[in-house]
């Protein structure tokens, strides 16, 4: 006898003992409540964050008091699962410490499932295209993070993926960052508005614009001390423009030092960005004037100004041992509140 005439006696016999349904139609165990993912409400969900541009002072605001949140929560040892069932695809053109250790951790403590992809692992703007990758990635992941070079190509990600797509550094911006600065700068302060942060280096990098839009936009007054062949590009300083004058924000750009005076914090960063490494020599010669060393910080006139630095730092260089290793100096706070920032524009977004 053929298997088919075995399959048709079998469920012959299965409709006559009532079974058949039974056997063909799936079970399904409905899962019990404490198996169901956290619902997170937040009004910015399925937006992306490419910088701080499209972002109101009080929606940014929002998202800091999520970190200020999430922050407590991890201080009480509690557990969410607020991303389970969730994946993020972690896009990463350059190596990263703190950036990919925020994503990844953040991500999987709140049940979610991140996923790394290097540039050797995808075929990025190479055989294929960046809006092709973003159409396949966006039908996998419910989200992306990118960190690579090109502004463009994180653009085109969130133009074509239809998931939230969030910059984790590029050439022009690093949101990211400057966030989890905003966050250090309130815990020490208990304010942001009418604070001064004073940057000393390279005034054209990433994180110098993107210090300068969130600062603008919350109030912050800001003080990029630069040579003039380092000062940001007109185009950042015309976008900020017109936030600073509403927050009330002052914005100062000089190759002056002496203008350092009455900072509550001396903020600075490498001197050579990741692929400038060629231009060291130039760059060590125009930004050793600029070095934040003990002489700096008491040229604020203020006890209490804080140090901080994005990390990682050529200690003797653009900030000087005694320094970052000092009392005023926040940088492992700073680092440790990536983390926070991330998991809040997180839980925001997805």
């Amino acid at each position: 006898m053929s298997s088919a005439n075995y399959l048709f006696l079998f469920l012959e016999c299965c409709q006559q003992t009532g079974t058949r349904e039974r056997i063909l139609r799936p079970q399904y165990t409905i899962p019990e409540e404490s198996m169901l993912p956290e619902i997170f409400k937040a009004p910015f969900k399925g937006r992306s964050l490419l910088n701080w541009i499209d972002y109101t002072p009080q929606e940014i605001l929002q998202i800091l008091d999520l970190a200020a949140q999430v922050k407590a929560e991890s201080r009480r040892g509690e557990v969410h699962q607020r991303f389970r069932g969730k994946t993020i695809a972690l896009i990463f053109e350059k190596r990263s410490t703190r950036t990919r250790c925020s994503f990844e951790t953040a991500f999987g403590e709140e049940g979610g499932h991140p996923v790394f992809l290097s540039s050797q692992d995808i075929q990025l703007g190479a055989k294929e295209s960046i809006e092709d990758t973003a159409r396949v990635l966006g039908r996998m992941f419910s989200a992306i993070e990118f960190r690579g070079f090109s502004q463009r190509h994180v653009e085109l990600l969130a133009q074509h993926s239809g998931v939230p797509v969030i910059n984790g550094l590029t050439d022009e911006y690093h949101p990211t960052q400057v966030l989890a600065d905003v966050l250090t700068l309130k815990e020490r302060f208990g304010k942001l508005a009418g604070l001064t942060v004073a940057f000393c280096g390279d005034g054209r990098n990433n994180v110098a614009r993107s210090l300068m839009l969130i600062f603008s936009k919350l109030g912050i007054n800001f003080t990029i001390l630069s040579p003039e062949e380092l000062f940001p590009d007109s185009e950042i300083q015309a976008i900020c423009e017109p936030f600073a004058e509403k927050s009330g924000a002052k914005i100062t750009i000089s190759k002056d030092i002496s203008l350092v005076k009455d900072a509550d914090c001396v903020y600075t960063d490498v001197w050579t960005s990741m692929g400038e490494e060629a231009l060291k020599e130039s760059r060590t010669a125009l930004l050793t004037p600029y070095q934040v060393n003990q002489s700096l910080m008491q040229a604020t006139g203020k006890e209490n100004s804080i140090f901080l630095h994005c990390l990682p730092a050529v200690k003797g260089e653009e900030v000087t041992e005694e320094v970052f290793e000092g009392s005023n100096s926040l940088v492992w706070e700073q680092a440790e509140n990536r983390k926070h920032t991330i998991k809040a524009i997180m839980l925001s977004l997805i």
